[in-house]
């Protein structure tokens, strides 16, 4: 007779099953089939292609928050990242093929490129610089972090002010990265121009299925035994700890991990909205990511997409039908959450993943 405390064997029985998730996968995919069979008008393929981008990065932070229990107010910071490099690719990209220089490189009567956009013009290696550095800033903030146990509000506190510092340092034009005005007028990828329509489908069609690859090994993770190791440091990191287990070793590389998926969603973003400037580094972008997943669900990975996708959705239609309205409607949201719905609005439906092996539990 099966009881709740019969342990299965097999790692894969252990597995979290989320329904939940798995259909969101496939609705990613079956998206990004239909747009290559039949695109509809490029502006909606493009608001597709970016509310990928944000459910990315929705779970990124889902990750540490729902899973570890640590707040970023910083996450902005790794996003960041990946979209300033997937800009200098675009940018040198550009320069290479047509010889003319970004605007912003001619305003500070420099002759070429900053030396140290040697080698962007290959995608591999921006891309490899991209979630390395992401990577690389994670792992000396969070190695500072969680081997002096700052937890709780501090380290959210000191993250939003990582991000801010990284806003100031981006504002100056000596930075060589476009200083207050950013970087924009990606002329070129890989020899199409862009914002034609086989490029504004091909970015959405990549967003949506690294958002499905996302997504599934996200649920892998979580449903692991490294997940049960994260769900015991949320609930009890001490009691983890006297275990023999080195909750610093595993808070910093689920932490560097969401750092590098943060980075991902910028290099989707960018290519799709053209544009790049210091307002990305803002605080209140990396408050908005928080409140993507807790409007969601705190803790599902689904949620996270789901949250992300209404509040975005959300604010691309208000933003032109009433873009003073939209603050006010978004506070309203976060309070009726919090107020009626703490475990965000899955709890409408009553979901929660069940493991497998609880299958047999009366």
């Amino acid at each position: 007779m099966q009881t709740a405390l019969a342990a299965p064997a097999g790692p894969g029985r252990r597995a979290v099953r989320d329904p939940l998730v798995a259909g969101l996968v496939g609705l990613c995919l079956a998206a990004a089939v239909g747009l290559l069979v039949a695109p509809p008008a490029p502006y909606l393929v493009n608001a597709v292609g970016q509310l990928a981008a944000f459910a990315i990065l929705a779970v990124s932070l889902d990750l540490v928050w729902g899973y570890l229990g640590i707040l970023s107010l910083g996450h902005g910071l790794f996003f960041a990242i990946g979209g300033y490099v997937c800009a200098m690719h675009l940018l040198a990209h550009g320069v290479a093929v047509t010889g003319v220089l970004p605007d912003f490189v001619q305003f500070m009567g420099w002759k070429s490129l900053p030396a140290y956009w040697a080698g962007l013009d290959h995608a591999a290696y921006a891309f490899v610089l991209a979630l390395a550095l992401a990577g690389l800033v994670a792992f000396v903030f969070g190695l500072a972090s969680f081997r002096s146990r700052v937890n709780g509000v501090y380290f959210s506190i000191i993250s939003q002010a990582l991000v801010y510092v990284a806003m100031l340092l981006m504002y100056r034009n000596d930075t060589g990265l476009g200083g207050n005005n950013g970087m924009t007028g990606f002329p070129l990828l890989y020899g199409w121009p862009m914002g034609s329509p086989g490029v504004v489908t091909g970015l959405a069609v990549a967003a949506l299925l690294t958002l499905a690859a996302v997504l599934a090994g996200a649920r892998l993770l979580v449903g692991s035994a490294i997940g049960r190791r994260m769900l015991a440091c949320r609930d009890d990191e001490t009691r983890l700890r006297t275990l023999g287990y080195s909750t610093t070793r595993l808070k910093l590389g689920i932490w560097c991990l969401s750092a590098m998926i943060a980075a991902l969603a910028g290099i989707l973003y960018v290519p799709q909205v053209g544009i790049i400037n210091p307002r990305v580094l803002a605080p209140d972008l990396s408050i908005e990511i928080a409140v993507w997943v807790a409007i969601g669900g705190l803790g599902r990975l689904g949620g996270a997409v789901i949250g992300a996708i209404l509040v975005n959705g959300l604010k691309f239609w208000l933003s032109a039908a009433m873009p003073e309205s939209w603050p006010f409607i978004l506070s309203g949201l976060v309070l009726v959450v919090v107020l009626v719905l703490p475990n965000g609005l899955l709890d409408l439906v009553g979901w929660r993943p069940r493991p497998t092996w609880l299958r047999g539990a009366r």
